[in-house]
């Protein structure tokens, strides 16, 4: 990681509303913590990478995204426990970047296992495995991935353990070069279906944050940005945690993209007045009916969109469509502690002691809602039974096309 490592009086120094730092020059910067040195970031956000690899150290590599937008503290993970908790309490989050998180995580793992044969080494793998995908059942993608990587375990039992960790380190490797891949072509996608001048809404974050690379749902914004395109985005705040005021507003203003906060409650507002051309969200998990589950809050925002006759597109990568999950309702919701809602964001507790509090993480927008379903084999339109089984049609040809 690039940087400067600021002098101690030398340099007179005041923070903005946003925690940046500035220099008397007027140019601000944002403070990195890098294994307890402090740094002077010379790019801003969007040019860090979301999740890494540091072979050399045996680490997974990770922005802290709790602690955004104040300070961008680099996370070095050697334990599968401090991944675990990295992956549960959403230091780093978004399906894509905990699919990537959870290849690498569960390759580390695998490096240090120490077994004379394949049993032995398969059972530790396994139990390594099977530990990191506990921590968000919601989210398919980590599953997808693990699966993903335990596929090369059984495939190979032939080869020696040291070959196959080697395989599991390219498979964990080409998950995350995928993940870049994806989300480009869902961006080129999803830009066809807006224009220079639009006005976007968007809840939660499912940008650069929350995959390698672009993101899903903001793919086609930073994607227009890069081809001289401008766009006005409203970022629900996206209660509980602020995933949209915190995450979704921080990428975007880095980008010089238009951006304005607004709370939750205020979408139907903003829809009224006319500033919506089009509703872009990300998905944790797809139903093969199109029920698209998104973080808590999109039926909502799906519903206002209906009513306002707004398109809403859900985009995302087709290893976050479930086909064995026939309906929304099949799929798992992971349920949140109730101080993230009660005291999280406040200096005192901000309601009464012993009150019940319910805090799904997710929801799901029913598929008659969902005008379009964005993934990087093309635009799924209703039915979408029939669409989606089109879009994984069109995948297995391509996939199959590269074997040739």
């Amino acid at each position: 990681m690039r940087g400067i490592l600021l002098p101690d009086s030398r340099i007179s120094l005041r923070k903005n509303a946003a925690g940046a730092i500035m220099l008397l020059d007027g140019v601000y910067f944002y403070p990195i913590i890098n294994k307890g040195a402090f740094f002077m970031a010379d790019k801003n956000i969007m040019s860090y990478e979301t999740v890494a690899l540091d072979e050399e150290n045996h680490a997974l590599v990770i922005i802290d995204q709790t602690k955004l937008p104040g300070e961008v503290e680099i996370l070095h993970l050697t334990e599968q426990k401090d991944i675990w908790d990295a992956i549960y309490l959403l230091k780093v989050r978004g399906a894509p970047a905990i699919g990537v998180a959870g290849g690498f995580g569960v390759y580390l793992a695998a490096k240090r296992i120490q077994a004379d044969n394949y049993d032995e080494f398969y059972a530790q793998f396994k139990k390594a495995k099977e530990y990191l995908d506990s921590s968000r059942p919601t989210a398919v993608n980590l599953s997808w991935a693990l699966n993903r990587m335990e596929k090369v375990v059984t495939d190979n039992k032939d080869k020696s353990i040291p070959e196959i960790k080697e395989l599991l380190h390219k498979e964990c490797v080409a998950i995350k070069d995928e993940d870049v891949w994806m989300c480009r072509k869902i961006g080129e996608y999803g830009l066809s279906l807006i224009k220079d001048g639009d006005g976007i809404l968007t809840h939660c974050n499912a940008g650069q944050l929350a995959t390698s690379k672009y993101g899903t749902a903001l793919a086609p914004i930073h994607l227009g940005r890069e081809r001289g395109m401008n766009f006005r985005v409203f970022t629900d705040e996206t209660r509980p945690l602020l995933q949209g005021a915190r995450l979704s507003s921080f990428e975007l203003q880095a980008d010089g993209v238009d951006t304005t906060v607004i709370c939750d409650n205020m979408a139907s507002q903003v829809m009224k007045n006319g500033w919506v051309n089009a509703v872009f969200v990300g998905c944790d998990r797809v139903a093969a009916n199109g029920d698209a589950c998104n973080k808590i809050g999109t039926s909502g925002v799906a519903i206002l969109a209906k009513y306002y006759g707004i398109p809403f597109y859900v985009l995302g990568p087709t290893s976050t469509i479930d086909m064995s999950i026939e309906k929304g309702e099949d799929i798992h919701i992971e349920q949140r502690p109730a101080e993230e809602v009660t005291e999280m964001w406040y200096k005192k507790r901000m309601a009464p002691e012993g009150v019940k509090v319910y805090n799904p993480a997710f929801d799901f927008a029913d598929n008659e809602l969902i005008a379009g379903i964005v993934t990087e084999y093309g635009i799924a339109r209703p039915p979408y039974t029939e669409s989606l089984k089109e879009i994984f049609k069109k995948k297995a040809e391509a996939e199959a096309a590269k074997k040739k």
